[in-house]
C-alpha cells in the first residue's frame, strides 16, 4: 500500500544498530529506499544483509560522521544508487563518559561534541543543498535526547551536546520550512541500545579519553548506573514507529517517554518565573514592550 514515505529514500548515520537500524527496519518497511551509514563495518554488513533479507532495499556506507568528506562521498553514493535523498536522520552518536565538572577531561568533551553536534552539522550540510535542489520537499530528524531538554549532572557533555542538536533543529526548521523540509529532534528517554558502550568504535583521535579521570569507584558507580538504565529502556522498534506517528502529525519535538513531561514543565514554569522577574525589574522592566525582531 502507498503512502507518502513509499519510493523515496532515507539516509540514517548509526544505522547499523540501536535506533537508526530500527528506523530503517520501519522506513523500509513503508517502501522507502534505506541508506544506513556506520563506523562500525562489521556491524554495518550484518545490518545490510537483516534488510535484504526483509526485502528492503539497502546501500551500506562506512562512515564516520565526524568526516565531512565521508558525508559528501556517502550523499554521493546514495544519490547514484536510489536518485534524490528524501529524508536524513542524524542518528550516529556517543554516550560520553559519566564525570563531574572538574573531572571530565577536555578530550572527552571533544569526542563528544564532535560526534554529536559536528556529526549532524556534517550529515546536514552535505545533505540539505541536494534535499533543497530537487524541491520535493522531505524530512530532517536529528536524534537529541531527553537530556537535552533539561540538563542531566554528571554527564554535562552529552547533555549540552543534545541541547545543541535541539536549538540546530529549531533554527533548520524556521530556515528550511519554505523547501517544505520538516525538521524535527527527536528526544527519547531510556531505549534498550549500545551507547553506553560508545567506547568500543572510538576513533585513533580520541583515544585519551579512555584515560578519563576522576575518582573511580564514583565513576564505575555512574557508568553501571548508567547501563542499568538504559537496558531498562523502550526496544528500538516501538521508537521507530512512534517517529512514524509523530512525523504524520507534523511534530517539531517527537517525545517518547510522556513521563518525563512533569520535569520539562518545571523547567519551563523556572523560565516563566525568571521572566516574570525580569518584567518586575527596575533596570530593564521598560523593555517588556518593545517589538521583537528576528532576522
Amino acid at each position: 500500500m502507498s503512502n507518502e514515505f513509499t519510493g523515496k529514500t532515507a539516509l540514517i548515520s548509526g544505522g547499523a544498530g540501536g535506533i537508526g537500524f530500527a528506523l530503517a527496519e520501519e522506513f523500509g518497511q513503508l517502501g522507502m529506499k534505506i541508506v544506513i551509514a556506520d563506523i562500525d563495518k562489521q556491524q554495518l554488513a550484518e545490518a545490510e544483509h537483516k534488510l535484504q533479507d526483509a526485502n528492503i532495499q539497502v546501500l551500506a556506507c562506512p562512515l564516520d560522521v565526524t568526516n565531512y568528506q565521508q558525508w559528501q562521498d556517502t550523499v554521493t553514493a546514495a544519490e547514484n544508487k536510489f536518485g534524490d535523498i528524501h529524508m536524513l536522520i542524524n542518528n550516529a552518536g556517543v554516550g560520553g563518559i559519566p564525570g563531574s565538572v572538574d573531572t571530565t577531561k577536555i578530550e572527552t568533551w571533544r569526542w563528544v561534541l564532535d560526534v554529536n553536534v559536528m556529526g549532524v552539522v556534517n550529515g546536514t550540510q552535505a545533505t540539505a543543498p541536494s534535499m533543497k535542489r530537487h524541491g520535493q520537499g522531505g524530512w530532517i530528524i536529528n536524534v537529541a535526547s531527553m537530556a537535552g531538554m533539561n540538563g542531566v549532572a554528571y554527564s554535562g557533555a552529552y547533555a549540552a551536546s543534545k541541547a545543541a542538536v535541539v536549538s540546530m533543529s529549531e533554527s533548520w526548521a524556521a530556515e528550511l520550512k519554505k523547501h517544505n523540509i520538516a525538521v524535527s529532534a527527536l528526544c527519547p528517554a531510556f531505549v534498550k541500545t549500545r551507547i553506553h558502550e560508545s567506547l568500543r568504535n572510538l576513533q585513533p583521535e580520541y583515544q585519551a579519553v579512555k584515560d578519563q579521570g576522576g575518582p573511580k569507584i564514583a565513576s564505575e558507580k555512574r557508568v553501571n548506573s548508567a547501563e542499568a538504565l538504559v537496558e531498562s529502556g523502550i526496544p528500538p522498534s516501538l521508537l521507530a514507529k512512534r517517529v512514524v506517528e509523530a512525523l504524520r502529525s507534523g511534530q517539531r519535538y517527537i517525545f517518547t517517554h510522556p513521563n518525563f513531561r512533569s520535569p520539562i514543565a518545571y523547567r519551563s514554569a523556572k523560565i516563566d518565573t525568571a521572566f516574570a522577574d525580569a518584567e518586575n525589574s527596575p533596570l530593564v522592566g521598560h523593555l517588556k514592550d518593545d517589538e521583537i525582531v528576528m532576522l
